[in-house]
C-alpha cells in the first residue's frame, strides 16, 4: 500500500480583467467635478448611536436556553415586575422560557430627528438562541452615549432567512439570529444641534487636503463675496452665515451644491494581505525598473514500509514505519523589464506583463516601492 501527502506552492494567473477593471475604475488626468457637499459637511450636523436591551417574545420553541442564559430569565422577571407580576427569586432558575430570546437593539438617531418619528432598528441575539425569525420585541428603552433614552422600540422582527431541522439535519439559509425592523422605533428626545449658533459655521472636509480645503474656500467667496470663507487648516473651513434660522439654511442648502473641481488626491496602493485585494488609484505611477519572481515547489511523500520476522524465528513481530522523501524545487525567475508608466491604464499593463497571483503581487509591490520605482503610498489594511 502506498500512501503519499503532497503540497506544492504553484503560480496561477491572475486574470487580466481584475487589472483591466482598475483601469476602467480610475482614468489618470482626468478631473470630475463635485459638489461641496459631497467633499464636505457641516459640523455639528451628525447622527448618534442608539443601543438596548431588549427580549424577543412569541418564537416557535427557538428562544435562549434560559438555563445557561442567566439575564433571559432575569429580563423577563424585570419586565413582569414593572407589570405587577412578581417572581418568587428561587423561581428564576427553573424558567423554561424556549419562546424568548434576550436581544441587543441598535439604532442610528439621525440629526434633526424630532420626537414622533420613526427610525429603524437592528435586532441582535445575544444568547443562544437559534432564530429569532417570527418573534416580536416588546417595549425596549434606547439609550445613547450619555444614558438618556432617546427613542423606544417595539415591533415585530423581520428576517431574511429561513432554516429547518429533523432527525440530527439542518438546513439554513442566511442568517437567523438578526433582523431589523422599519420604522420600529419612536423618537422620544431631541439631539440639540449646534447649527444656528453664533454668526458661522465650520465645515469639516471628508478627507484632509489642504488644495481641497482651498478650493472650498474660493468656490464660496466667488459666489457670496470675498471674505466669506476661509481654510482654517487641511479639514476645516470657516463659513460666515446669517443669524436667522430660515436665512441661515437656505445659505446652507446654496451653498453646497456650489460645483467644486476636486484635486487629484495623492498617490496610493491599497493593500488587503488576508484576502489578496489590491487598489489603485489614478495617480499611480511607475518608474523604470526589472524584476524577477520565481517559483518555489515543495513535495513531500511518505510511503509505509512493512518489516516482516523471517518465517521460522521466534519472538519476532511486524513492524510498519513510514520513509518520507522531501524535495525542493526553485524554478529559476524570468528578468523582466518594466518601463516607465505615468497613467494608470500603462501601470495595469505592466503589472499585468509579470503574470503572477495576487499574493506575489503584493509582494512585488512592496520590492517595487523598497526599489525606489513606485511613485505612490503604501497601505497594507
Amino acid at each position: 500500500m502506498h500512501t503519499s501527502h503532497t503540497s506544492h506552492k504553484r503560480h496561477q494567473f491572475w486574470p487580466q480583467a481584475a487589472l483591466w477593471l482598475l483601469a476602467s475604475l480610475f482614468v489618470a488626468g482626468t478631473v470630475h467635478a463635485y459638489r461641496i457637499k459631497e467633499v464636505a459637511a457641516v459640523e455639528g450636523v451628525r447622527s448618534n448611536q442608539l443601543t438596548g436591551f431588549g427580549l424577543v417574545v412569541g418564537l416557535d420553541g427557538t428562544g435562549d436556553q434560559t438555563t445557561q442564559m442567566p439575564y433571559t430569565s432575569q429580563g423577563i422577571a424585570n419586565y413582569l415586575q414593572q407589570l405587577g407580576i412578581t417572581l418568587p427569586a428561587a423561581s428564576l432558575s427553573q424558567l423554561q422560557l424556549k419562546n424568548v430570546a434576550a436581544v441587543l437593539v441598535t439604532a442610528q438617531l439621525p440629526a434633526f430627528a424630532r420626537p414622533g418619528q420613526t427610525i429603524d432598528v437592528t435586532v441582535s441575539s445575544m444568547g443562544n438562541s437559534k432564530s429569532i425569525k417570527g418573534g416580536m420585541l416588546i417595549a425596549t428603552p434606547l439609550k445613547g452615549a450619555d444614558g438618556e433614552v432617546y427613542a423606544l422600540a417595539q415591533g415585530n422582527i423581520v428576517v431574511a432567512g429561513a432554516g429547518a431541522a429533523a432527525g440530527g439535519s439542518k438546513v439554513q439559509i442566511n442568517h437567523l439570529s438578526a433582523g431589523r425592523i422599519p420604522g420600529g422605533a419612536q423618537v422620544e428626545r431631541i439631539v440639540p444641534t449646534p447649527l444656528l449658533e453664533g454668526n458661522s459655521i465650520n465645515l469639516g472636509l471628508e478627507a484632509s487636503d489642504f488644495q481641497t480645503a482651498r478650493r472650498v474656500a474660493q468656490a464660496i467667496n466667488k459666489r457670496f463675496g470675498e471674505g466669506s470663507a476661509r481654510a482654517l487648516d487641511g479639514r476645516t473651513v470657516k463659513v460666515s452665515a446669517p443669524m436667522e434660522s430660515d436665512a441661515r439654511v437656505s445659505f446652507i442648502a446654496e451653498m453646497e451644491e456650489l460645483p467644486l473641481e476636486a484635486s487629484i488626491p495623492s498617490a496610493k496602493v491599497v493593500i488587503n494581505s488576508r484576502t489578496g485585494s489590491i487598489v489603485l488609484n489614478q495617480a499611480v505611477s511607475l518608474g523604470p525598473c526589472a524584476i524577477a519572481h520565481g517559483n518555489l515547489s515543495i513535495s513531500i511523500s511518505s510511503t509505509p514500509v512493512v518489516s516482516q520476522p523471517n518465517a521460522l524465528s521466534t519472538g519476532g513481530q511486524t513492524v510498519v514505519t513510514e520513509k518520507s522523501n522531501i524535495q525542493i524545487k526553485q524554478e529559476p525567475g524570468i528578468l523582466i523589464q518594466v518601463p516607465a508608466s505615468t497613467q494608470l491604464s500603462d501601470v495595469v499593463r505592466a503589472l499585468n506583463a509579470l503574470g503572477a497571483t495576487p499574493q506575489d503581487l503584493l509582494a512585488i509591490l512592496q520590492a517595487i516601492k523598497a526599489a525606489g520605482a513606485l511613485n505612490a503610498e503604501l497601505e497594507v489594511i
